[in-house]
């Protein structure tokens, strides 16, 4: 059940989770958490500006494939690992069939107790719910901006001078992507994406 448990009763490894959706978001609060519960630093695995629905994330593999038969997963929230009722329940499957446990804050989720089950249920619904809202605010916010024609549409990162700049400095050998990401001041992806264009362009 989510019964309390203390980490001081845990004598396996505590493995740590944590997660924020955007980039600008920062997980020091999370870390902090999570170190207050016991879990060392070095044993936090992190997802920087992932949503709990993509079930694909890096941070999240590394956390699991380091929990072995008798350590604990601890997240702060539980809608740090998932965001839906069906995600939270395959993720908690999974990790139980291996033998590891998985711990919400102070509590650590019982799969066999009833009442445990029905506290996860709750707790994933309220999760899937919350994730629901955001997404029905966000598509009320862009009708309502589309309708005030504020919203045009998303605008290239690179005018054509620019793309055609960075091919020309890229073709030269002397930069990394990185670094004309840098200069350019853009993501690396959008470097990559301008390098396929001309590449694949007759």
């Amino acid at each position: 059940m989510l019964a309390m448990t203390t980490t001081t009763e845990i004598s396996a490894f505590l493995i740590g989770y944590a997660r924020c959706s955007t980039a600008e978001q920062d997980l020091s609060a999370q870390r902090q958490a999570l170190e207050a519960l016991g879990v060392p630093n070095d044993r936090v695995y992190v997802d920087h500006g992932l949503t709990g629905t993509n079930r694909d994330r890096p941070g999240l593999r590394e956390a699991m494939a380091a929990c072995r038969a008798g350590d604990t997963l601890v997240v702060t929230k539980l809608d740090r690992l998932a965001r839906s009722t069906r995600d939270a329940h395959d993720i908690g499957d999974e990790i139980t069939k291996r033998g590891v446990r998985l711990q919400i804050g102070a509590s650590v989720h019982d799969p066999t107790d009833p009442v445990g089950r029905l506290l996860f249920n709750v707790l994933a619904m309220v999760a899937e719910f919350e994730r629901d809202l955001i997404v029905a605010r966000t598509r009320e916010g862009m009708a309502i901006a589309k309708a005030k024609g504020r919203l045009k549409g998303k605008q290239p990162k690179l005018k054509s001078a620019q793309e055609e700049h960075l091919m020309k400095l890229h073709q030269a050998g002397e930069h990394t992507s990185a670094e004309l990401a840098d200069l350019f001041g853009v993501a690396r992806s959008t470097v990559y994406r301008a390098i396929a264009r001309a590449v694949s362009a007759p």
